[in-house]
């Protein structure tokens, strides 16, 4: 089994950071865009609470995986927890911990937890390469959030299914983030709006 941890201070309310995070699809945001991450909610429960099932699909230095994660713990302003239910890994899960150190700085803590499937050659590649693009992988998806977190001051965090879906779109044909695809889709709207 190996465990990746990670955490980051970030200047923003706990309840703007944990919203942000409770929405799946938002991890996606936190890995370059040359890995194709997306997330995408297959089945929502509680406000994207415990029950929520996510499919998680992305380019992993070459190698396309695709696995579906379930979320399994889900305590408001403190943790969310998600564990794979099918996929390539013996094991994955993966646990979000928020702790408020001040009024608008909280400290975000992000564990993985996971088993390489074909038993000693899966971890073998894992010590030399997975781990460390998983652990570079993280730090730079909190660093992506922290400074998307800290520079905007509020984020579009209620959206539907289908308007995600249509994010995700324009995300493929741009080939950019999901905050640049909004951007692209706001720009657009304003600019139709004022021919009109």
């Amino acid at each position: 089994m190996t465990t990746i941890s990670k955490s980051m201070e970030i200047s923003a309310p706990l309840s703007e950071v944990f919203t942000y995070f409770a929405r799946p699809e938002h991890m996606a945001d936190q890995f370059p865009e040359n890995m194709g991450l997306n997330i995408i909610p297959l089945k929502v429960k509680n406000g994207f609470g415990v029950g929520t099932i996510f499919r998680i699909s992305g380019d992993f230095d070459g190698k396309k995986l695709e696995w579906d994660c379930e979320t399994i713990d889900y305590i408001p302003h403190r943790k969310i927890v998600a564990k794979m239910i099918e996929g390539p890994f013996k094991f994955w899960q993966i646990t979000v911990d928020f702790e408020e150190i001040e009024a608008k700085k909280t400290k975000t803590s992000i564990t993985v937890d996971y088993d390489m499937p074909m038993g000693p050659l899966g971890g073998f590649i894992d010590k030399i390469k997975l781990k460390k693009i998983a652990e570079r992988g993280m730090e730079n998806g909190l660093y992506r959030v922290k400074a998307l977190l800290e520079g905007t001051g509020s984020i579009p965090v209620y959206i539907t299914l289908d308007a995600y879906r249509k994010v995700l779109k324009e995300k493929e044909r741009l080939r950019c983030s999901v905050s640049e695809a909004i951007v692209q889709i706001i720009n657009k709207n304003k600019e139709a709006a004022q021919v009109h």
